[in-house]
């Protein structure tokens, strides 16, 4: 089997590329000249510098590759920063989509296709909506949401229209290793990695405590969505998450003690979004149909962070 994975330098890319290896499949990550990854000392041979928004550069990639499976996850992935990113944010995710699929449908019309589609695409919601389903009317108000939102629609038209097995996981907040701080568990643990190595005055800056997300390990995340490619339907949604929220709060309250230190919290206003939904709890009883079962609890997933913080400081 030969794969190639777009954005496989993230965190849930790389993730993918791993669990491919472990299978023995050839396995091939994109990622743009701008990816940080390129200053690494030793460079990894199986990572190659296209951006998806070259789309003849991408044509080239597919037709000498052909993969069997293309797991699409290069995108402005960050929901707070698609606010002063806006422009950036909708060429990339739907633009950049549109050639993924294009380039596809030319050369490996038959390959099983995978979306990063997500939960922000239902937009600002009550809490008497959750769990949400995914046959939700669809209100985003973020720019990210938006072009997720159309992302999965380009994702669904290439299914109707060519008959491609293109799949669609709404992806909720995926955490784990390899990630940078520009999430709230993420800053999280950085602030309190550096605050325990004596680089940082014992406080830690936060934003909005009192949302509910429902969250995910990246390892499970990846887990449930190779099982929607082997036993999901082309063309339809997916939640990918775990049906459970934990409120922001009690996500740094489980971090400060899993660093064993003491600290300030200080909420500043520059962390706060534009707009944030108060709670986000997703449906994951189509995922689960499929026989998707959660391994990593949210300890774990947290423990797991930090440390990796720990060795990145």
């Amino acid at each position: 089997m030969r794969v190639l994975v777009l954005g496989g330098t993230g965190m849930v890319g790389s993730h993918f590329m791993e669990s491919y290896r472990k299978e023995g499949a050839e396995v091939w990550g994109l990622a743009r000249n701008s990816a940080s990854s390129r200053m690494a000392a030793i460079q990894d041979n199986s990572i190659i510098r296209c951006d998806i928004m070259e789309r003849d550069a991408l044509m080239r990639v597919m037709k000498e590759l052909k993969p069997d499976v293309i797991i699409h996850m290069a995108a402005q992935a960050f929901n707070g920063d698609s606010w002063n990113l806006e422009y950036v944010t909708h060429q990339t995710n739907y633009i950049g989509t549109l050639n993924v699929l294009y380039c596809a449908q030319e050369v490996v019309p038959d390959a099983k296709i995978l979306l990063a589609c997500s939960s922000a695409e239902y937009g600002n919601i009550k809490e008497e909506d959750c769990p949400l389903k995914e046959d939700r009317l669809l209100k985003p108000h973020t720019p990210y949401g938006v072009s997720k939102a159309g992302t999965e629609n380009l994702g669904r038209q290439y299914a109707l229209n060519y008959g491609m097995k293109v799949f669609l996981p709404r992806m909720f907040i995926h955490v784990g290793t390899g990630h940078p701080p520009a999430t709230a568990i993420q800053n999280f643990a950085r602030q309190l990695a550096l605050i325990k190595a004596g680089r940082l005055e014992p406080e830690i800056h936060v934003g909005n405590l009192s949302t509910y997300r429902d969250y995910i390990d990246v390892r499970d995340g990846v887990k449930a969505m190779r099982i929607l490619m082997e036993k999901g339907n082309s063309g339809e949604p997916y939640n990918i998450c775990n049906g459970k929220a934990y409120q922001i709060q009690e996500i740094l309250d489980m971090l400060i003690d899993i660093s064993g230190v003491d600290v300030k919290v200080v909420s500043d206003k520059k962390l706060f979004r534009v707009a944030d939904e108060p709670l986000l709890l997703g449906d994951d009883s189509k995922i689960k149909a499929l026989g998707y079962e959660r391994t990593y609890s949210m300890r774990q997933t947290l423990e797991d962070v930090f440390a990796d913080w720990e060795s990145r400081i």
